[in-house]
C-alpha cells in the first residue's frame, strides 16, 4: 500500500466478530413472549356483589346501633335556663317561660342577645309531631321586630283569646303562622310551622 493513502475497511464489523443473536445469519425473527393468562386475576359480578355486602353489613350494624341505642335520630335538646337567667339579668323586658307544655315538647335552643334597638330572647322547641315554633319575646319596638321576625309575608289575621290575653294571629314566612301578643315593655311572638292548636297551646302555657 503507498505510503499516505487510508486504509480500506471491509464492512461487517470488526473481522472475526460473533454475529448478533437473534438469528442474524438465517434471517429468523424471534419468538415472541408466552401471553399471560389473566383469567386468574379476573373477579366475576357475583364476587363483586359479595365483596361489597361484606363492607355494607358492618356499616348497617352500625347505624343500628347508634339509632337505637345512642337516640341517633333524636335532635339535641338544651337547657333553657342560662338563656332565661341572662335575660332576668338585663332587666330588659318582663321575662316569661311556658309552664307545663307537657310530654313531647322538646326546648331545641335558647339564645337571649342584645341587638340594635333592644333586646330578645328566643326559645327554640320541637312539639310532639315534630314540628317547629319560637317563642320571641323582645324590647325590639314591633313596627321593627315583626317585619324581621315575621317577614314581608307576615299579615294580621285577626284576634284570638288565649288564657285571658288578647293575641294577633299572624301568617308569616312559607307555611308558617305566628301568634303575636302587645304589652307596653315588650312583645311576644308564637311562631313556626306547628298546627294551630300546638300555637295556641304553647301561647296559653305562657306564665
Amino acid at each position: 500500500m503507498p505510503e499516505g493513502e487510508p486504509a480500506l475497511v471491509e464492512p461487517g464489523g470488526a473481522p472475526g466478530a460473533a454475529p448478533p443473536d437473534g438469528g442474524a445469519e438465517t434471517g429468523e425473527r424471534p419468538a415472541p413472549p408466552p401471553g399471560i393468562d389473566t383469567r386468574k386475576s379476573e373477579r366475576s359480578p357475583k364476587d363483586m356483589a359479595i365483596s361489597l355486602l361484606v363492607l355494607l353489613v358492618p356499616i348497617a350494624l352500625l347505624l343500628a346501633f347508634y339509632r337505637g341505642f345512642l337516640g341517633g335520630d333524636q335532635p339535641t335538646t338544651v337547657d333553657p335556663a342560662p338563656a332565661l337567667e341572662s335575660a332576668r339579668a338585663a332587666n330588659a323586658f318582663p321575662v316569661s317561660e311556658p309552664a307545663e307544655l307537657g310530654d313531647g315538647w322538646r326546648t331545641v335552643s335558647a339564645k337571649f342577645q342584645t341587638v340594635e334597638g333592644g333586646s330578645s330572647l328566643r326559645l327554640g322547641y320541637l312539639t310532639p309531631e315534630g314540628r317547629a315554633v319560637q317563642l320571641v319575646q323582645s324590647s325590639v319596638p314591633p313596627e321593627r321586630l315583626l317585619p324581621t321576625e315575621l317577614t314581608a309575608e307576615g299579615q294580621p289575621q285577626g284576634q284570638t283569646d288565649l288564657g285571658g290575653r288578647t293575641w294577633q294571629r299572624y301568617t308569616a314566612r312559607g307555611n308558617e303562622q305566628a301568634l303575636v301578643l302587645l304589652e307596653p315593655n315588650r312583645t311576644v311572638i308564637v311562631v313556626g310551622d306547628a298546627r294551630d292548636n300546638e300555637l295556641r297551646h304553647l301561647a296559653t302555657a305562657i306564665r
